[in-house]
């Protein structure tokens, strides 16, 4: 993919050269943007994306291993007297010819950002603002592939689990178990903290797994998710253990059900963000479940587990085709469980057959 990694940089110099003038450079330091426009992934990392020089630089502490993938793009490691890769790479611009240094202020701390101003104090440092984060909004489908197969790994691994003896067992061994599975099957390793939940923890989003053990009648909710080629997807479901669920678990399911449904009818492209929430909160808010999401029903997936676009009431903007988003409604009832359903989707338009399912797991209320 390194033509794509000089693509990205191309389009980011082009946006720094319209906003700072022919002679700008940018700083770019959050770890997932370096891997977005390097393909890259070292410890501690700064890239420096000069214009109109055509080489890039990739900087990383003294002692770390550095490969770049192209002629497009230099190595630097600092030597062990040199600093911190950052602001060497202010001194660098600053050498190069540079003017102003856009960087990535919500990323920097203040005084990260005082150091990079005392390194290079004829450099005017601006904001480089979500520049990055825009462009990697919009998944091309190379990215869209690892996304596809990150989900078939955790499918598969969470069906595994389907299979074998619950009762007995703790969450924390379930969740260690699914990590294992995950890597089994081709993963990284887990996207993000893998949750299990039973009994009254059921439903609760993020749980961390307890020494609690599963019992029979219990609802087990489940989340987690592969991360492949550094793209992780997410994918949550709730079973019923043991023997046929009650008449209580099976209407809080079908009505998470029905919400998580109408959150992805609703994924086309030129939806606003908010409406999407809203499709699934009206379904929850109509049956007396007004605290069911309590901060949104989805975000986006890619680079990183918990990114743009936001899918939420107070979140403004469109969705674009091509942008893979979770939608997760859910309802915990405290001291009995309850019930979570999440998927992970890439948005296409209507022509094109409406959403794209990237987790398959069957959404049927099981009794395992």
């Amino acid at each position: 993919m390194s033509e794509v990694h000089v693509s990205r940089r191309a389009r980011l110099r082009e946006r720094c050269a319209a906003q700072d003038g022919p002679a700008g450079a940018a700083l770019v330091t959050r770890p997932a943007n370096i891997r977005y426009l390097t393909g890259c992934a070292p410890a501690g990392p700064a890239a420096l994306l000069l214009s109109p020089e055509p080489r890039d630089v990739l900087l990383v502490p003294p002692g770390t291993a550095v490969s770049v993938p192209d002629e497009s793009l230099r190595g630097c490691v600092l030597p062990a007297t040199g600093g911190e890769p950052a602001v060497g790479a202010a001194e660098l611009a600053a050498r190069a010819g540079a003017r102003s240094l856009a960087v990535e202020e919500h990323h920097l701390t203040v005084a990260r950002h005082r150091a990079l101003a005392a390194a290079a104090p004829r450099l005017r440092l601006t904001g480089l603002a979500c520049a990055v984060e825009q462009q990697r909004l919009v998944k091309d489908e190379e990215e869209i592939a690892a996304l596809r197969d990150a989900a078939e790994m955790t499918d598969q691994a969470l069906g595994e689990l389907l299979e074998s003896i619950l009762v007995g067992r703790t969450e924390r061994h379930l969740a260690l178990e699914l990590d294992r599975r995950l890597v089994d099957h081709g993963a990284e390793g887990p996207a993000f903290p893998t949750s299990v939940a039973t009994g009254s923890h059921a439903g609760i989003p993020g749980h961390r797994p307890t020494d609690r053990r599963v019992e029979e009648g219990d609802f087990l909710s489940v989340c987690l998710g592969a991360r492949h080629l550094g793209y992780g997807c997410q994918v949550g479901r709730t079973f019923v253990v043991g023997t046929a669920p009650a008449a209580w678990q099976v209407e809080l399911y079908d009505l998470v059900f029905a919400a998580q449904r109408a959150g992805r009818e609703a994924l086309l492209p030129g939806a606003e963000y908010g409406a999407v929430d809203r499709a699934s909160r009206q379904v929850l808010e109509a049956a007396g479940y007004a605290d069911g999401l309590r901060t949104g029903v989805g975000h986006g997936v890619g680079l990183e587990i918990r990114e743009d676009p936001r899918l939420c009431p107070a979140a403004m903007g469109k969705l674009d085709a091509c942008v893979p988003v979770t939608v997760e409604p859910g309802v915990h009832l405290p001291g009995r469980g309850g019930v979570r359903i999440d998927d992970t989707l890439v948005v296409r338009p209507q022509a094109d057959g409406g959403p794209e399912l990237l987790t398959i797991t069957t959404k049927e209320l099981l009794a395992l």
